[in-house]
C-alpha cells in the first residue's frame, strides 16, 4: 500500500506585497482543506524571514495532488497574487529517506 504524499511548498512574497500574499494563501489553504484527496494542509510564515511562507500538505495520492494543482481555487489564487511573488513557488513532493 502506498503511503500518503507529503508536499512542502515555499512561497516568497515581494516585500511590498506580504499582506496580500498572506491573505491569499490563507484563503487558498482554507479551500484546499475541503478537496477530496486532501489529508492536511497547513500554512506557516517564517519567523526569521517574514514574507516567506511554507505550506506542509498531505495528499492521498499523486492524482489528488495533480487535481489540486489544476483546481479552480488554486489557479484563481495564482492569478490574483502571482504578480506579488518574488519568485515562482518552489513545490517539493517528498520521499522518505531510509
Amino acid at each position: 500500500m502506498l503511503s500518503d504524499l507529503k508536499v512542502v511548498a515555499t512561497i516568497t512574497a515581494k516585500p511590498e506585497s506580504v499582506d496580500a500574499v498572506r491573505a491569499g494563501l490563507a484563503a487558498l489553504a482554507a479551500e484546499s482543506l475541503h478537496e477530496d484527496g486532501n489529508v492536511s494542509y497547513e500554512l506557516f510564515e517564517s519567523g526569521s524571514e517574514p514574507g516567506t511562507f511554507v505550506t506542509i500538505e498531505v495528499w492521498r495520492s499523486e492524482d489528488d495532488l495533480d487535481a489540486h494543482m489544476q483546481s479552480p481555487h488554486l489557479q484563481k489564487a495564482l492569478g490574483e497574487f502571482g504578480e506579488h511573488l518574488a519568485s515562482p513557488p518552489a513545490i517539493h513532493p517528498l520521499r522518505v529517506v531510509r
